[in-house]
């Protein structure tokens, strides 16, 4: 069913290119704190996640008015990124023209297609839009834009300064030291997430967060690597929580057996909440490490790279290490190459931590 679906896009794909004008442009992109801007960034958690740079970036040079056209999945980020003025979401029952109808309303100077790769959906849109500029990577579908930059090195360089090279459209070449995700955390998260710890944990000067949950099974590390990976923590003085999404508490229960609190996650909010009371985390789940960078907390991660060679979505300017595999899951990491890669790592930030009890 997937392939046929995959098959009818491409083929609505062609003929969109097919019928399309070139609309290339060398006019300048003029950008301004009058200037309305439209960012598209559709699909995951993480996907959304990685671009608040660049949008923080936009605000801080130029202070246009932004707003974003997200989808139902990842819109919430948005909703918690201070630079975004509105965010829309999309509606797919209500189909391209009605989407690119209430968006032409709008009056946008410009919009950008924030998309690494091709959405044919977002192509139709980007088509249908009555705006100036339309900017975008540089892929496949360029003629539809009147601006495209050069897509930077995915195998050499991070999503997000992948991001933020659609800069150099408005002359600016952004240098990426100091930059961080970003997304604030409600207090009330906050204090939810710190009453927790204080109820919970008894050693709170040194606080390890284990996340065994990622967006598919793939990423699920197995429930003996996981008591084992608790059992070598617990050799160390600090406290340890578990922390998992509400369809793996029975394995965050099997692993703890009632040695160690179970964080499950009752919104995504709350979640980045506990990520904040944390001195190290370490989570085989890629959007967990972008809320862990946005607030410089040490991640050790366990990555799948399954036939790609582009670099992996990794902790932005926050210290970090890692384990992966070019298999499609995690199974055959074994505890002992995790062993060896994080305990120096761990034990870095261990004793360079300046409240961990001596």
């Amino acid at each position: 069913m997937k392939n046929i679906e995959l098959i009818f896009k491409n083929i609505l794909l062609k003929l969109l290119l097919f019928f399309s004008k070139d609309i290339s442009s060398k006019k300048p992109v003029v950008i301004n704190d009058k200037t309305k801007i439209l960012l598209i960034r559709l699909n995951r958690i993480g996907d959304a996640l990685v671009v608040t740079p660049l949008i923080a970036q936009l605000k801080k040079i130029f202070n246009p008015t932004i707003h974003v056209l997200a989808s139902k999945s990842n819109h919430f980020i948005f909703e918690n990124v201070d630079e975004v003025d509105d965010i829309i979401v999309f509606n797919k029952k209500a189909g391209i023209s009605k989407n690119a109808q209430i968006l032409n309303d709008n009056n946008y100077d410009i919009v950008i297609d924030l998309h690494d790769d091709v959405s044919t959906t977002v192509s139709y849109l980007i088509h249908r839009l009555n705006i100036p500029f339309k900017l975008a990577l540089r892929k496949s579908t360029a003629k539809l834009y009147t601006h495209v930059v050069e897509k930077l090195d995915p195998t050499k360089y991070h999503v997000v300064d992948r991001a933020l090279n659609f800069m150099t459209l408005f002359g600016l070449t952004v240098s990426n030291d100091g930059l961080r995700i970003k997304y604030r955390i409600d207090d009330s998260s906050i204090q939810s997430s710190n009453s927790f710890i204080q109820e919970n944990i008894v050693s709170k000067s040194f606080i390890v967060g284990v996340n065994i949950s990622a967006g598919s099974d793939a990423r699920f590390w197995g429930v003996a690597n996981f008591k084992l990976l608790m059992n070598m923590l617990a050799v160390y003085n600090c406290g340890i929580v578990l922390l998992c999404d509400k369809k793996d508490r029975h394995y965050a229960s099997e692993i703890s057996g009632g040695k160690y609190p179970i964080f499950i996650r009752p919104t995504f909010n709350e979640f980045c909440g506990i990520i904040t009371q944390l001195n190290i985390l370490i989570t085989p789940d890629t959007s967990i490490v972008h809320v862990a960078s946005a607030y410089n907390i040490p991640t050790f991660g366990l990555y799948v790279r399954y036939k790609t060679n582009d670099l992996i979505w990794s902790p932005y300017n926050t210290d970090f290490s890692y384990v992966e595999t070019t298999d499609n899951s995690l199974k055959n990491i074994t505890f002992d190459e995790v062993k060896e890669k994080l305990i120096p790592f761990f034990e870095k930030v261990y004793h360079g931590s300046k409240n961990k009890i001596m």
